[in-house]
């Protein structure tokens, strides 16, 4: 589709300073990643292709020592497609087997020598490897991973002098297989996307022409090539000229990477979202990061809180470039902000559709949704990933034949999305992160977003749970921004002013860091909340008679928090309406008076509620009437409970 003005305007700015750019034609996926990396080795043999540390490698060595690997996983497995693990940690020595494995005709599966060690053995197992390339560093390790069923092949032991450097002529096409990336998703199982060298280079190509990669160019690369973004990065680089750097962003921080960035000139740097409100938090990110005309952010939508910290902490010449994509479908759309750029008010942006891509939103069944409608994301093309390896029923509920009748896969991504007038796509959520709390439809994704307006919040996620009794609820987990956290009841009343109160969460757990894999939040490496009492505003008090004790014991077992205090608000530790109607319940039977039922629902603490029945001791009900009350509660919906708990005493 053809871009807005705004945009064009945007993109004709982003260009180096200093560089050439010349643009990575369409045609030219039509062949193998070898293919075009080898043409760049002939245009800039001398160039410098990578560097970590202090360790350096140019294209032609590059190119040489990948044709030596090529040539010795030959010399062990012969000729034919197939899976090949890579085992290495984060710099130069990953990059070069990459290109190797391709060289050899087999396709990577590359995994993160930090990664939990059952995750690496259930992948080994799932995509049928028989050799690990690696390295000789901790030999133990690397063998007990391998189990002694799968071969392992170092780098250490190819011998250069005799290994022949010059290019292989093995015949590979565009959409033979280059590799396996592994995503847990949601399921915490690893499932395997398949993708081809057409795949990748047509996300290569994609990302190449929207920020007018440059030979000149310097790109950082702190993501592991286990995942896409790393890939993405180590392709964009390797097929442009450009010069990769490596970075251990998990290891060395991030203040030690603004100090990196600035020594080494990086000109492009792809980063996990939540990464620059970190930058943000650095005081002196805005001098050090001169360098950066590019940052290229993935892992999370963005939000208005992101962009704003982008304009006030980064330079005008620095540009934001964003992304939609997924393992299996690739990069789907994306566009280019700078200071100029209107944030959407309608949501999170995830820009335009990329060239040889189509964006589809669909409704429940599967048909499309008119403009400003919402719909799940749906993409059609032919550059999509091959499936999942080795599950069939997986890839048919994602990648479905075109109704259209053409010969286009059409990819579902799992995305909700709504498409604004100018074609901007928006994110609006997961169809996966969609929960019922108290039968009301909860989008986790918008409970989060609200949660990172607060100022004193620098990361946030949310999680649902399921209590003992079955009812499902929410947890959000929270990053301050400085070393002192928010009361609870403080950010419960912030989110009050924008979520209705079913969406507030039940409980607040607080983190120094929240669980990422690959910048994106793992939610399923969340901790189950505790049932200790919240930090709040109101000191804690004890109870003081026998009364008191009783309700504090009801509250306790009804909410599952202790210890509860007398003046602690009942929402505020997390109950809700439906709770409120048991702890009214449960107080009619234990103490069996004559009470209004409102004085009761308008009791938010302890010791006000201990008033209320004080007051109306010795009234005390026959057993028909007991029932009566009991059998009324019980009936109560969620909204009859709410307009009994009136909204003032709600605030007091």
């Amino acid at each position: 589709m053809k871009l807005p003005p705004e945009q064009e305007a945007i993109r004709d700015k982003c260009f180096h300073p200093s560089g050439t750019f010349v643009e990575f034609p369409k045609e030219e996926i039509e062949q193998s990643i070898p293919e075009r990396f080898e043409k760049i080795v002939r245009l800039h043999p001398g160039r410098l292709a990578v560097k970590m540390g202090e360790r350096a490698i140019t294209y032609d060595e590059l190119n040489k020592v990948a044709n030596q690997i090529a040539r010795a996983i030959l010399a062990r497995r012969g000729q034919g497609s197939e899976p090949i693990a890579l085992l290495f940690e984060h710099g130069i020595e990953v990059v070069a087997a990459i290109i190797g494995v391709l060289k050899a005709g087999k396709f990577y599966v590359a995994m993160d020598i930090d990664s939990p060690r059952e995750r690496v053995t259930r992948v080994l197992r799932d995509s049928g490897v028989q050799l690990i390339v690696t390295n000789s560093q901790d030999r133990t390790l690397r063998q007990s991973i391998s189990g002694g069923v799968v071969g392992l092949l170092t780098t250490d032991e190819i011998d250069v002098s005799t290994r022949d450097s010059e290019n292989l002529d093995i015949a590979i096409a565009s959409n033979d297989v280059s590799g396996i990336v592994y995503t847990s998703g949601t399921t915490g199982e690893p499932k395997g996307a398949i993708e081809t060298h057409g795949y990748r280079l047509h996300v290569a190509r994609g990302h190449t022409n929207l920020v007018h990669v440059c030979p000149e160019d310097r790109l950082s690369l702190v993501h592991s090539i286990s995942f896409g973004s790393g890939l993405i990065q180590v392709f964009r680089s390797l097929l442009n000229g450009a010069s990769l750097f490596p970075f251990d962003l998990k290891s060395r921080g991030i203040d030690q990477f603004t100090k990196w960035v600035n020594q080494e000139q990086i000109s492009i740097a792809h980063l996990p979202t939540s990464a620059i409100r970190r930058l943000a938090d650095s005081p002196e990110s805005k001098a050090r990061l001169k360098s950066l005309r590019v940052i290229n952010l993935s892992g999370s939508p963005i939000t208005k809180y992101d962009f704003d910290l982008y304009k006030e902490h980064f330079s005008a010449n620095t540009f934001l470039a964003i992304h939609m994509g997924a393992t299996g479908g690739g990069t789907m759309c994306s566009c280019i902000l700078d200071n100029t750029f209107t944030f959407p008010a309608e949501g999170t942006p995830l820009g335009f559709p990329v060239e040889g891509i189509e964006i589809l939103l669909l409704d429940e069944h599967g048909k499309e949704v008119a403009l400003n409608q919402d719909g799940e994301i749906a993409v059609r093309s032919r550059f999509l990933g091959a499936g999942y390896w080795g599950q069939p029923e997986l890839s048919k509920a994602h990648f479905v034949p075109d109704r259209g009748g053409s010969e286009e896969s059409i990819y579902l991504t799992g995305d909700l999305g709504r498409r604004l007038p100018n074609g901007l796509l928006i994110h609006l959520g997961r169809k996966d992160l969609m929960v019922k709390i108290r039968g009301f439809r909860v989008e986790l994704g918008e409970i989060e977003s609200t949660l990172l307006k607060h100022p004193e919040v620098r990361a946030a996620g949310v999680r649902a749970w399921d209590r003992e009794s079955g009812e499902k609820y929410t947890a959000a987990y929270i990053v301050p921004r400085a070393n002192t956290r928010p009361p609870v009841d403080e950010l419960r009343e912030f989110l009050k002013q924008t979520l209705p109160d079913y969406m507030i969460p039940s409980a607040f757990v607080f983190m120094d860091d929240l669980p990422l894999t690959n910048g994106k939040l793992d939610r399923t490496a969340l901790p189950k909340p505790g049932n200790e009492r919240p930090e709040m505003k109101p000191p804690y008090v004890f109870a003081r008679g026998e009364v008191e004790h009783t309700l504090v014991h009801i509250w306790e077992q009804v909410l599952d928090v202790r210890p509860i205090g007398i003046h602690d608000n009942f929402f505020d530790l997390g109950g809700h309406s439906l709770a409120a109607t048991r702890v009214v319940s449960w107080v009619i039977s234990q103490f069996q008076l004559e009470i209004p039922l409102q004085s009761l629902f308008q009791s938010p603490t302890v010791a006000e509620m201990a008033v209320v029945i004080t007051e109306h001791q010795g009234e005390q009900v026959g057993k028909a009437e007991l029932d009566r009350m009991l059998r009324e509660l019980e009936l109560l919906s969620d909204e009859d409970a709410k307009r009994l708990w009136s909204e003032e005493h709600r605030k007091n």
